[in-house]
């Protein structure tokens, strides 16, 4: 189904994260030729001369424009969102790929403004008289809005089959993952312990929305979307953490409650990729004969 083709994972750590994961899998196969790392190690391309098949990460925090405010050459964690203006850096991937996995969202709780063409339409977090303040969801649902918008916009793209991964949730107990929170927990939840009316799964649900309103106009345009809905399975892995192990020199003393551990329960969201692709590869060749 990959022979020749090309796959890109365009989203933040959590996407990495499952990059990381499929290499571990694929490499049972064939060990790939690390082509490509930046200075960060956040753009990477991997290559499998058995089958012609290149693999990338792609890092893109929030999908759209969004730049970190710099006071005396430091990082002010306040951020400057362009809602209408898409990402270069994947954008410019984009028409390339045969398969492009997307997700998001664990960037979307800092102070934010919000700006459309231009001008300054509200914020997150912020205290300033005059500027409507909204939940981090509205930046959310607009940066996927966007990126599906430019998708579906774009000629050059109709190869491109797109992914959505939904949001994958953290499991913090007792905090943050900057004030004390921890994941101690050894075993999954049962299904009757998932709460479907936790933040997180409101996340979940407005990317369902956007896909299906981004996949209901691609039809008219002959572009492709498919979802990889990893969002109840993961809730219940509180289990699945680095914790407290994850070895991080710069950040000791904190937790990682949001990362996976590996091998464990983000393999399986190669597993649902696997069968996506199957599917759509199928229902490709049937239209095809």
């Amino acid at each position: 189904m990959v022979r020749g083709k090309k796959m890109a994972f365009i989203g933040d750590s959590v996407a990495r994260n499952h990059v990381d994961s499929l290499l571990c899998i694929l490499s049972q196969e064939e060990i790939p030729k690390d082509i490509y790392k930046d200075s960060e190690d956040r753009y990477r391309k991997w290559y499998f001369p058995k089958y012609d098949f290149t693999l990338k990460m792609i890092w893109s925090r929030f999908l759209i424009v969004g730049e970190e405010r710099m006071v005396n050459g430091s990082g002010s964690s306040i951020f400057d969102m362009q809602l209408d203006k898409i990402d270069y850096d994947w954008a410019k991937e984009f028409p390339h790929l045969d398969y492009a996995i997307i997700s998001d969202g664990h960037w979307f709780f800092r102070l934010m403004y919000f700006h459309i063409a231009g001008k300054l339409v509200g914020c997150l977090y912020c205290q300033d008289p005059n500027v409507k303040n909204y939940n981090s969801d509205y930046p959310f649902r607009m940066a996927f809005r966007a990126a599906f918008k430019h998708i579906n916009t774009c000629t050059k793209c109709r190869k491109t089959v797109t992914l959505v991964r939904t949001f994958a949730p953290a499991h913090f107990d007792n905090g943050g993952w900057n004030n004390g929170g921890y994941c101690n927990k050894t075993s999954p939840m049962n299904v009757g312990e998932v709460n479907d009316g936790v933040f997180e799964w409101q996340l979940r649900n407005i990317q369902m929305e956007e896909f299906e309103r981004a996949r209901n106009e691609g039809k008219k345009k002959g572009q492709r979307f498919e979802v990889i809905d990893v969002s109840r399975a993961m809730f219940m892995r509180p289990d699945g953490h680095p914790g407290e192990h994850w070895g991080n020199k710069w950040m000791k003393g904190y937790n990682d409650c949001t990362h996976w551990c590996m091998p464990g329960p983000i393999d399986l969201w190669s597993e649902l990729l696997l069968a996506v692709l199957k599917r759509s590869y199928d229902a490709t060749r049937m239209m095809s004969s």
